[in-house]
């Protein structure tokens, strides 16, 4: 058994709050549109706007939402993980480990790590939101405003700010 598993922080469930918060507004949402939406609805948006379309199904409607709650459950395993993993300052001195693993330096960078994952998570939720909004349009039109693509991805690069943050700390602090 490890030493140290008192010190462990435990997982932090109000970092995954905004998350499930936006998985059900999500599902909500889809629910309270799904009536008037059209027989056709966007599948693939391209940049010349939508270019092939599906008929309306909860599982063409839905897609999006079922995706973000397997994103969530791949983000919320991804932070426990870091939690649990052994920190390099929780090895023995002369210890191997695989090289595969990039371990946090320290508990507190392990926390950093989890945090900014979730937080990642919850970036990635507000990028499918905005391809929802696309998606749930009640009018066939196959035009897609030009902001489209930026709106995507700027909460992606918003989310990933704090991840290279989380690594560049932690890899300062693994130095020392």
């Amino acid at each position: 058994m490890e030493d140290g598993n008192e010190s462990r922080p435990g997982f932090p469930w109000v970092w995954l709050l905004p998350q499930l918060a936006l998985l059900a507004g999500l599902t909500v949402w889809g629910a309270a549109v799904y009536p008037g939406l059209p027989e056709k609805v966007p599948r693939h948006i391209g940049p010349g706007g939508v270019d092939a379309w599906a008929d309306k199904s909860v599982g063409a409607v839905f897609l999006p939402v079922l995706v973000y709650a397997g994103t969530i459950t791949l983000m919320a395993a991804t932070a426990a993980a870091a939690l649990r993993m052994r920190t390099e300052d929780e090895l023995a001195p002369g210890e191997r480990t695989s090289s595969l693993i990039n371990r946090p330096a320290t508990r507190a960078s392990a926390l950093r790590t989890a945090r900014a994952t979730l937080l990642l998570g919850f970036c990635i939720g507000l990028s499918i939101a905005v391809t929802c909004a696309v998606m749930w349009r009640t009018d066939p039109d196959p035009q897609v405003s030009a902001w489209l693509f930026a709106a995507v991805l700027a909460p992606l690069a918003l989310g990933l700010v704090p991840v290279l943050a989380a690594a560049l700390r932690d890899r300062r602090e693994s130095r020392r």
